[in-house]
């Protein structure tokens, strides 16, 4: 509102109004008639029920350390009317407006009329925000001039009211004041700025526009006159008083140690006067009045104890009629009491005329007993007579104004400052000892000088000087030893050492020790950087140079400081470049070869520094060597390498980062292997076998056994289980490297699988035939691969091992022969020509590949510089086929054989001729070997004994699964 109010009357932003417009805009307002305006002034505005613009302690919230110092500091105006200078402080009532300050918000024309203080008393102003107040103030000399003027001016309003100034209504124009000779004074009050007015100073003033301010009243020693003026001033007037000035005197003297020097004096000047004033009333009194009565008038309000002429408040003594007793007169106004007779009217006091000069004495000694000492002081002081006071003598002066309270005075800070200069000796620790010394802060040679003259220019006596004056010696010869050390070109590193160890002993700062520290520390950092680099010491690490250079940068600059410096620098950007270049060789991104890697470790070697990345890639270059050692041992052997041994040599040529030739050629040796076993793989395992390749290839050692071999099977039939190559053929790892070992492990296989084979035929023979329906003379009952007891029909018998099983779970051989030349005719075959055998799963392990393809897969073997178990197997294997294959051409060319392939061709022949042929054609396979059985016993296929047991000796050697073409 405040701010809107300016805007719309200047027609501009109210920063912008020049306080010069406003001044003028306002004296034109207040003189014309004309014009009317009217603005809000919020004047008087109590601070404790509104609240102060300072912080105050008794505020409820908690206050911050900066708001704490000012709470407590004494321009805070709640704060400056009860300080210890302060008159006021030893009034016991809250004052409105003098011990409480006031608040005052203004806006632009507000203003405060023409008014001198209460009691004509200090003020103070200070200005929180806002825009500026306008002030005019006249001095006090010039109050009865400005007085006079204004009775002069306007004579009316000061007949109907004499105090009229008082009453805050009257502005006049101060250059009207000023054309009669009252000197006026303006000044502009911005914020954050005090306005001090002095006693009876009338001043007025006006707002420059929204703001907010603050003031109190407070009196100090020298307003004391002023305000027993001022009573007398308001005596004359008839005004009331704010409080009595005579209580006020009487309370002070009363207690005068709790009085500042100059308020003490003070006081003993105008409690004197009053005390001359009192007698003087009294002596008048005393013609006509008899009786007299003790009255604490402290304890009366104020209203009760006002003269009912002058309306002064009376506090020594007052007149009162027993037969009037609503009024009272003081001593001045005796006749103006009541017009009872004088036998009626009786004295009211406060105090005796005894009591009074007891309480004037009391004050007197107070401040004599402070003249006494500032004496002794000031001569101690100015050393009169030539004669220095002790340090003793002095301290008890101190401790004497301590005791009786004196208040702070210039003498007194004097002589504090003296008893700190004598005790900064002690403080120092100059003379008490070199522990001291070493401890307490250190002075430099001119401020000990300094010191010395002090000391001697101090009003008491110091018996420490001489020990002062010691110490400067030895500081001065010792910098005459350090100059000429310092001046040396080669100066002993011992020496600079000591002389150090000697200056930090003084307890003086001297210039050259740390001179003498700078060259240690040099010394001392050229000399580890010396042993660091030195060829014979163990070379140091990157974070050592680093923090040898870190070191250095502390050290003061010198040229051979400077060139170490920059040595060790350019040494350390040097194996910062080789660890970076080992870094990125480890890192594997590009593998290098062995030459390249042994280039950069001797480089690096050279560098007296220790790499952690050389190092390792040291160590990488040792395993690589390492490991084309054992490539060149495997290599130049007399045998072969075995698969597992270049496997391993190629997983670890892999993990080193390094490039090796001899680890590509490693892994295409290796890629053949592995292609050369898929071959095989894929020539003998059947799709999803459950076997592994050296299981098929290896003779089975276990084959005699009908229930082990089920069990088995079922087992892997569950789950793929696969055998090391060491449990296959019973050797150790070792002995599975050497071929002859193997050679005679699979020959022990081959004895025991003969073995288990006849074994198991013949415990087979003994089962009972599910085709006959008598079991008498069978021995056991015949049980299939599934776990089942056969059943009669549809039941298969393997040709191996001469068990039975359900057709269902095997599968069915294919009748007619694929090796059969094309002809016309459809002639069948006999069950003795067909292709494939009745096998069964336990002695069907993987196909049946033709000789020609094992030995193909054998010559590409041969020109793999490798050895691994298959090929071992599959070797032996070939030779047992091979050595089978001759076996069965030597039987067939016997006599006897040769009659029984004649014989069997007669057998054909009248089983083409048979008119069942069909039958025989859709009939299974155990029908057919039954139907060969029925006519053999016929005597159709008659077998001596000696052939029967070729063939069964032949067959038995078919079991390594190779197909030949003899077998048929």
């Amino acid at each position: 509102m405040a701010d809107s109010f300016k805007v719309d009357y200047f027609n501009m932003p109210v920063h912008m109004v020049p306080t010069e417009l406003v001044e003028r805009e306002f004296w034109m307002l207040v003189s014309s008639i004309e014009e009317d305006v009217t603005v809000e002034y919020g004047a008087d505005i109590h601070s404790k029920e509104f609240g102060s613009g300072f912080p105050v302690t008794s505020s409820k919230g908690n206050l911050s350390p900066e708001e704490e110092e000012y709470a407590t500091s004494g321009w805070n105006l709640n704060v400056m009317p009860v300080l210890n200078q302060s008159v006021l402080c030893h009034i016991n009532a809250d004052i409105s407006g003098m011990k409480v300050p006031w608040l005052y918000v203004g806006m632009v024309f507000s203003a405060f009329c023409w008014h001198i203080e209460d009691h004509w008393s200090y003020s103070i102003n200070y200005l929180h925000w806002g825009e500026p107040k306008t002030w005019y103030g006249v001095p006090s000399l010039a109050a009865e001039h400005l007085e006079e003027v204004m009775k002069r001016l306007t004579p009316e309003l000061f007949d109907s009211q004499p105090d009229f100034l008082h009453q805050l209504v009257t502005l006049m124009n101060p250059n009207t004041l000023m054309s009669h000779g009252v000197p006026v004074v303006r000044t502009n009050q911005y914020a954050g700025e005090f306005v001090i007015t002095f006693p009876r100073s009338y001043h007025s003033g006006f707002n420059q526009g929204y703001n907010f301010a603050e003031a109190v009243n407070f009196c100090t020693a020298d307003w004391l006159p002023a305000g027993r003026q001022c009573i007398e001033h308001y005596c004359r007037l008839r005004r009331y008083c704010v409080f009595s000035h005579e209580e006020l005197i009487c309370k002070m003297a009363a207690f005068p140690e709790t009085l500042d020097l100059n308020l003490a004096v003070a006081v003993h000047k105008e409690m004197f006067i009053m005390v001359q004033e009192e007698r003087r009333l009294k002596a008048l009194l005393e013609k006509g009045i008899t009786e007299a009565e003790r009255e604490a008038f402290e304890l009366l309000p104020d209203d009760e104890r006002q003269c009912i002429n002058c309306k002064t408040t009376c506090f020594l003594s007052a007149l009162a009629c027993y037969d009037c007793p609503d009024g009272l007169v003081c001593l001045s106004h005796i006749n103006d009491l009541c017009k009872c007779s004088s036998s009626r009217q009786y004295l009211r006091y406060r105090y005796t005329l005894d009591e009074l000069p007891a309480m004037l004495h009391k004050l007197k000694v107070w401040v004599e007993s402070f003249d006494t000492w500032a004496n002794k002081v000031r001569v101690a002081l100015e050393v009169e007579y030539g004669r220095k006071r002790s340090l003793e003598e002095l301290r008890a002066l101190e401790s004497e104004a301590r005791e009786r309270r004196f208040p702070k005075s210039e003498l007194l800070q004097q002589l504090k400052n003296c008893l700190n200069e004598a005790e900064a000796v002690s403080v120092l620790g100059l003379i008490s000892g070199q522990e001291a010394r070493i401890k307490t802060p250190q002075l430099t040679p001119t401020e000990l000088r300094v010191l010395l003259e002090q000391i001697g220019s101090l009003p008491c006596a110091m018996h420490q000087i001489e020990d002062v004056k010691d110490v400067l010696e030895q500081v001065e010869a010792y910098q005459a030893e350090a100059q000429e050390a310092l001046a040396s070109l080669f100066p002993s590193l011992r020496l600079l050492q000591s002389l150090l160890e000697r200056g930090q002993q003084l307890g003086v700062e001297v210039p050259e020790a740390h001179q003498l520290q700078q060259q240690v520390e040099q010394a001392q950092w050229l000399d580890e950087v010396k042993q660091a680099l030195a060829p014979s010491a163990q070379r140091g690490t990157l974070v050592i140079m680093q923090g040898l250079l870190v070191t250095g940068a502390k050290v003061a600059s010198s040229p051979s400081v400077d060139k170490a410096r920059a040595e060790l620098q350019e040494l350390l950007t040097i194996a910062e470049r080789w660890e970076e270049k080992a870094h990125f060789c480890l890192q594997a991104r590009q593998k290098h070869p062995p030459a390249t890697l042994e280039a950069i470790i001797h480089e690096a070697e050279i560098i007296p520094v220790h790499f952690p990345n050389i190092q390792a890639l040291k160590e990488v270059l040792t395993k690589a060597q390492a490991w084309i050692a054992d490539v060149d041992e495997i290599q130049n052997g007399d045998h072969y390498p075995c698969l597992d041994d270049l496997e391993g040599l190629v997983a670890v040529g892999r993990d080193l980062p390094v490039g090796l030739e001899e680890l590509r050629y490693l892994e295409l040796q290796v890629l053949t292997v592995h292609s050369w076993r898929k071959k095989v793989t894929k020539t003998f395992l059947k799709e999803n076998s459950f076997y592994t390749l050296l299981e098929v290839l290896c003779p089975c050692a276990d084959a005699s056994s009908t229930s082990t071999r089920c069990s088995r099977w079922m087992e892997k039939k569950k789950i793929v289980l696969y055998k090391s190559d060491t449990e296959l053929l019973g050797l150790s790892a070792q002995h599975l490297r050497d071929s002859g070992s193997v050679i005679v492990a699979f020959k022990e296989g081959e004895q025991k699988e003969r073995e288990g084979i006849l074994q198991l035929r013949r415990t087979n023979s003994t089962k009972c035939n599910p085709q006959t329906s008598s079991t008498t003379d069978c021995s056991a009952t015949s049980i299939c691969v599934c776990g089942q007891v056969t059943a009669r029909v549809g039941a298969l018998q393997c040709d191996l091992c001469q068990d039975w099983l359900h057709g269902q779970c095997v599968s069915v051989p294919h009748l007619l022969s694929s090796q059969r030349p094309s002809d016309t005719s459809s002639s069948v075959l006999a069950w003795w020509e067909w292709g494939t055998k009745c096998l069964c799963p336990l002695c069907m392990h993987s196909w049946r590949p033709r000789l020609e393809t094992i030995l193909a897969l054998l010559v590409a073997l041969q020109r793999l510089p490798v050895r691994l178990p298959e090929g071992e197997a599959l070797q032996c294997l070939t030779e047992r086929a091979i050595g089978w294959q001759g076996h069965a051409r030597q039987a067939l060319a016997s006599e006897d054989m040769t009659a029984l392939l004649g014989r069997l061709a007669e057998v054909r022949q009248q089983l083409q001729a048979e008119p069942r042929l069909e039958e025989y054609l859709a009939s299974p396979l155990a029908s057919a070997s039954n139907a060969f059985r029925e006519s053999s016993g016929k005597g159709i296929c008659k077998v001596s004994h000696t052939a029967q047991i070729l063939l069964l000796s032949l067959y038995l050697l078919a079991l390594p699964y190779c197909r030949l073409q003899s077998y048929s």
